[in-house]
């Protein structure tokens, strides 16, 4: 396959950004909600939904996200309106008496009601962003989730989020893993810039020090998925699954590259030279480790010895690095990231994005081949690549 020639302008002009979040925008507009309740969750490249009954929470908080932040940066009226009829649907379906969010519904009805401390990171990550975007009725579900995720996932003496609880809340699975807890400081950040309180600014720069800094010390200096009870690096744990979607074995060069956004978002907050010097770290291992020299593009996860254990390009790994280039460039001045950054978005505009109907395709071969024709099955929603447009324009 060959590339294709970058946009006019380039993939750094203001213009681009724009127009090409409208593009993603555009993909979602005729299609995605539905009438009777939420969004649809289920799309094929051709834009055709082909499990319209699915729900899955990541799916349903990440939708709110991108209409409430839509309307708030762009200004369209019914992103505001589609942000509020997510919210009514999460509240009136997802919500269960036990008073957590179920993770998986299918026609409204639960088919998975663990309470899940990564699905609730997005709650609270939907609530900030609809507040923010100015609905008001939002801003309870900012407090109640973070109460709630206090009082049943937070390990105090650890300083971090424990992973997943039953549907009756009285069963507090052993596992632990830093992915919810990487999202939650996302949240965090998110529910700070939305209301000013510094407890959760608190709490999100915890996190960023425990796992980008205590637990990756543990870990040659990178954020390793699993740990054991005790907060301990569990290198065995789904050691045949490196192609899990939410608990993969082996490094994922999405996660270093996505603490390094988090961690330069926080230091624009709280500036500390330790957080730029190990979101610089996080970043550059990414990139030499996961970055596939024959075919481009950063793979899926490598091994401890460095080895590509699934080297599958994901959609969404090559937006947080593209979005993480360009916070090192802005604060550092280096233009060895602006570099990156071009490479970054040349591989994806080659291969992951759709120029025909707009969005990126979620998963490609090593070689930019296609895999299926399901660009948006559950926990897509184009979160990441919206989130990484904005977030470059926030800095220009």
């Amino acid at each position: 396959m060959a590339e294709l020639q970058p946009p006019r302008g380039g993939f750094e002009d203001p213009e681009f950004l724009s127009g090409h979040i409208r593009s993603i925008l555009d993909f979602y507009e005729n299609r995605v909600v539905d009438p009777s309740g939420g969004f649809f969750q289920t799309f094929r490249d051709d834009g055709t939904v082909y499990d319209p009954g699915l729900r899955h929470l990541v799916s349903s908080t990440r939708f709110v996200f991108n209409y409430a932040t839509a309307h708030r940066l762009h200004g369209d009226a019914h992103y505001r309106d589609w942000a509020r009829h997510g919210l009514e649907f999460l509240h009136r379906c997802h919500l269960q008496p036990q008073g957590h969010f179920a993770w998986e519904l299918r026609d409204n009805a639960v088919t998975d009601g663990r309470a899940m401390a990564y699905g609730h990171a997005f709650v609270l990550l939907a609530a900030a962003s609809a507040f923010r975007a100015g609905i008001e009725e939002a801003r309870p579900l900012i407090v109640e989730t973070f109460d709630f995720l206090e009082q049943q996932f937070w390990d105090g003496e650890a300083g971090a989020y424990a992973d997943e609880r039953d549907p009756s809340l009285e069963i507090l699975s052993p596992y632990r893993g830093q992915n919810a807890n990487m999202h939650l400081c996302e949240a965090l950040i998110a529910a700070f810039e939305a209301t000013g309180e510094k407890r959760f600014l608190d709490r999100a720069v915890a996190l960023a020090e425990k796992f980008a800094g205590d637990i990756a010390d543990l870990a040659d200096g990178m954020i390793w998925e699993h740990y054991t009870t005790g907060w301990r690096p569990d290198f065995e744990y789904n050691q045949d699954k490196p192609d899990d979607l939410f608990k993969p074995w082996g490094y994922q060069p999405g996660h270093q590259v996505e603490w390094t956004k988090l961690l330069l978002q926080l230091n624009a907050h709280n500036p500390s030279d330790w957080m730029v010097q190990r979101a610089a770290g996080l970043y550059r291992k990414a990139m030499d480790k996961g970055w596939d020299q024959e075919f481009g593009g950063l793979v899926y996860g490598f091994a401890p010895d460095g080895s590509f254990c699934d080297a599958h390009k994901y959609f969404w790994v090559q937006a947080e690095a593209i979005a993480a280039a360009w916070r090192l460039f802005k604060v550092t001045g280096e233009r060895h990231y602006f570099a990156d950054y071009q490479r970054l978005w040349q591989w994806s505009w080659s291969y992951l994005i759709d120029h025909r109907r707009g969005a990126w395709f979620r998963i490609r071969n090593r070689d930019g081949s296609p895999v299926d024709d399901l660009k948006s099955p559950p926990g897509k929603t184009d979160y990441h690549t919206l989130g990484a447009c904005w977030d470059v324009l926030s800095l220009m």
